[in-house]
């Protein structure tokens, strides 16, 4: 299969259609081989316009590559520059990390999963993108030990984002979020100045949601 002829019909037919326009984002998505963050197996699906099911077990915990046209448009509503540190949170198997290394000074890769965080260094050290760091620990959390950060991703959709994760943010920075679940959620951006935190909603999206992040049930009478 030619992966690079797929990779550019990916970007032409499902990112740029979809009001893509970042340079920046649209030369990343065209350089980072997808084919290599996927499992054997599903290698020929790697371009195919859906989500990739990477882990099995629970539903509430399975591993998601997310859609390339979503992933670009949260990407480009980061706005990421060549001198900022990233904090992406539940990075899988190291796809948008590698994204993310394209775009940023420097990537801390958070995830949970001890497998596909070693899954995420190897290939990610294999394809030569050193500047990112993968660390485990729970996504909810945030990292704090590399805080602060210029931009917080959050790869996948959460029910809230946790004010400790808002917290890891440097003064003037902003975090990506899709907040809600199913056809119900929105892309929303915070920005964080003066030590508080604003949100403006983006784009409605669904994507699959990442382990944890569930708001606290009140008990009903």
């Amino acid at each position: 299969m030619n992966f690079e002829a797929a990779r550019i019909k990916m970007v032409d037919n499902q990112i740029r259609t979809t009001d893509v326009t970042s340079h920046a984002v649209l030369a990343a998505f065209l350089s980072v081989p997808r084919e290599e963050f996927v499992p054997a197996g599903m290698k020929p699906l790697a371009y195919i316009d859906s989500d990739i099911e990477l882990t099995t077990g629970p539903a509430a915990e399975r591993r998601y590559l997310m859609e390339p046209s979503p992933l670009a448009k949260l990407l480009q509503l980061a706005g990421v520059s060549k001198d900022e540190k990233v904090l992406e949170i539940g990075c899988s198997t190291g796809y948008a990390s590698a994204i993310l290394s394209e775009l940023a000074a420097s990537v801390v890769a958070l995830e949970c999963d001890p497998a596909l965080a070693a899954e995420a260094t190897a290939t990610l050290a294999r394809l030569g993108y050193s500047n990112v760091k993968v660390v485990t620990g729970d996504l909810e959390k945030g990292h704090a030990a590399d805080a602060p950060y210029d931009v917080i991703f959050v790869n996948g959709s959460v029910e809230a984002v946790p004010v400790a994760i808002l917290s890891q943010l440097n003064d003037g920075a902003r975090l990506v979020a899709v907040v809600g679940s199913g056809n119900a959620s929105r892309a929303q951006l915070f920005l964080r100045e003066n030590g508080k935190t604003s949100e403006r909603l983006a784009f409605n999206t669904a994507v699959k949601p990442l382990p944890g992040f569930r708001l606290a049930r009140e008990f009903v009478f």
